[in-house]
């Protein structure tokens, strides 16, 4: 079975689960502080901790066994939802421990010029009663494939006279997910590399930095257009409303993939109203609990496998969105494998043959070709039900490229067909003369 290490992570506040390498596993990322005060609800010396998953990864290639001396190695994309046993986090926080990264909030958020101390991280929303904690949020803002970081931070106690009527400026900060290799210095990068560090996004970010009564954050595709805008929960102080929406507007050459699993509201698929006779297709409700696996090829021919769950967390007021998030970084081809889990038992009509495929009759379902920049909606099968189908529905996201594309292709059509048409009359043209040098030829030999 799979086992922790467990070492001074004293004073632990939330736990959220995320894939923050892209290596198909779900890490651990959570917050510490040495201290918290109850009547601001903003922490000392907070920091957040990411403990990576070890376990066996994704092989390489295709062609790839997967074994190596009688033993597995590697999972072979088919086989990305293979159980490792084995699988072990070790939250002991040393230099040389590579799989446990710890990111200090005073190093993200360092003194400046117009504050002497680092912020600090808001704990608590200290507006309700009793105090709401507040969980960071993760999601792929950039949709390069790596979750980055987003939490409500608190400045230090100002515009008062001898601790008297001190003011603290609470507001929503973005932080990016970067790679440690090529000598990036972002916070959480040692001098060997590391995995991933991150930096504070500043450049367009500006409306953020504008918002200083901040008791919540949270990430929502406001607009449905594939990207992740950022919604902001307000005290009010600033007079601005209790609510602000930061719509993202950043251009990214990459792709993405909504998905939602719905729990069924009918064991049929179909529900009949109060009188019996009208039958209507049913929604549903998000499903919590689903998770998602897939691989992807980059565009220098390199597979990758993530890992995203539905509803992870339903603890704290999570404000989560209902569907999954991913990005799909740049890629020029379809998503080779999509597994879509969940945690209903489906019983089987017929009785398997290999434990194997029970397992994968019953919990998730494997889709292929799955074209990005798109929803996918996933029917699993009611635990009453007999059949072992799972219903599917892809979405395709229209582009505001289409009109503009169409436009292209049409005149390119039509400039083909003139030239066409040219070549033609000339080739017309040419028959014509050719016809005309026959007849004017005399046949000497038949004198």
């Amino acid at each position: 079975m799979g086992k922790s290490v467990l070492s001074n992570v004293l004073n632990t506040e939330k736990f959220t689960c995320c894939i923050t390498d892209r290596d198909g596993t779900v890490d651990m990322v959570f917050t510490t502080c040495s201290d918290v005060s109850m009547d601001t609800g903003v922490g000392t010396d907070c920091a957040i901790n990411i403990a990576y998953n070890q376990q066996l990864p994704l092989c390489t290639s295709s062609a790839t066994s997967g074994f190596k001396g009688g033993k597995r190695v590697c999972r072979p994309p088919e086989l990305l939802c293979t159980a490792d046993p084995d699988f072990r986090f070790d939250l002991t926080p040393r230099s040389n421990n590579t799989a446990f990264t710890t990111i200090p909030i005073s190093a993200l958020l360092p003194p400046t010029s117009t504050s002497s101390s680092a912020a600090s991280l808001l704990v608590f929303d200290t507006t309700t009663n009793p105090p709401l904690p507040l969980p960071i949020k993760l999601g792929d803002i950039n949709m390069d494939g790596f979750p980055d970081i987003l939490f409500v931070a608190a400045s230090a106690p100002h515009g008062g006279f001898l601790g008297i009527g001190d003011h603290v400026d609470t507001r929503a900060v973005l932080a990016e997910s970067i790679g440690c290799a090529g000598g990036v210095t972002a916070v959480g990068c040692t001098e060997g590399g590391g995995r991933r560090g991150f930096e504070v996004v500043k450049k367009g970010a500006a409306l953020l930095s504008q918002i200083k009564d901040a008791r919540g954050a949270a990430f929502i595709d406001i607009d449905e257009d594939g990207t992740l805008d950022i919604m902001v929960q307000r005290t009010g102080s600033q007079g601005r409303g209790k609510v602000a929406f930061v719509q993202n507007n950043f251009f990214f050459d990459a792709f993405f993939l909504k998905a939602i699993v719905l729990n069924g509201a009918c064991d049929s698929g179909w529900c009949e109203g109060r009188n019996g006779s009208a039958r209507y297709h049913p929604f549903g409700v998000s499903y919590t609990g689903a998770s998602y696996k897939y691989t992807v090829l980059d565009t220098s021919g390199r597979r990758s496998a993530a890992q995203v769950s539905q509803l992870p967390q339903t603890a704290y007021h999570s404000l989560l969105p209902p569907y999954s998030f991913f990005g799909l970084g740049r890629t020029n081809n379809y998503i080779e494998n999509l597994f879509v889990g969940s945690m209903i038992k489906h019983p089987n009509r017929n009785q398997p043959s290999e434990p194997s495929e029970a397992l994968s009759q019953s919990h998730f379902v494997s889709m292929e070709g799955v074209i990005p920049n798109s929803r996918v909606v996933i029917y699993p099968p009611p635990p009453s039900s007999n059949g072992v189908e799972w219903r599917k529905e892809l979405y395709l996201r229209p582009g505001e490229w289409i009109p503009w594309v169409t436009l292209t292709l049409v005149i390119a059509t039509v400039l083909l067909a003139i030239v066409v048409f040219v070549f033609h009359l000339n080739e017309k043209r040419e028959d014509e003369l050719e016809r005309r040098r026959a007849s004017h030829h005399i046949n000497f030999d038949a004198l």
